[in-house]
């Protein structure tokens, strides 16, 4: 079994810097992909960061300059450090984790529950 967590969300001023984690825990066996996405109710999900086993990043245009994902391999946890956050930048955002299990042993994505993030003067 495995869970995925995100933690940091928030209200935060136009200007201002948050800083999102997500942790993975469970029968872990390892963990290729993460990626943050984001979703305002009644749209699709858009990927916005992501960070590869080796650590190689991309991002969506929007965030590019303002954003940073990061990861370690203990306890596989990724952030996203958010700088000069936008109004714009308001949604749910979400953690996602390609992982391979200690039974399954095949990659599948897992998701955290969401976090808010408000961007308001």
């Amino acid at each position: 079994q495995v869970q995925v967590v995100e933690s940091g969300g928030g209200v935060v001023q136009p200007g201002g810097s948050l800083r999102l984690s997500c942790a993975a825990s469970g029968t872990i066996n390892a963990i290729n992909v993460m990626g943050w996405y984001r979703q305002t109710p009644g749209t699709g999900r858009e990927l916005v960061a992501q960070i590869t086993a080796n650590g190689r990043t991309s991002y969506v245009d929007s965030v590019k300059g303002r954003f940073t994902i990061s990861r370690d391999s203990a306890p596989n946890t990724m952030f996203l450090q958010m700088n000069s956050l936008k109004a714009e930048d308001t949604d749910i955002y979400y953690c996602n984790a390609r992982i391979m299990t200690t039974v399954h042993l095949d990659y599948n994505d897992y998701w955290g529950g969401g976090t808010q993030i408000t961007v308001s003067s």
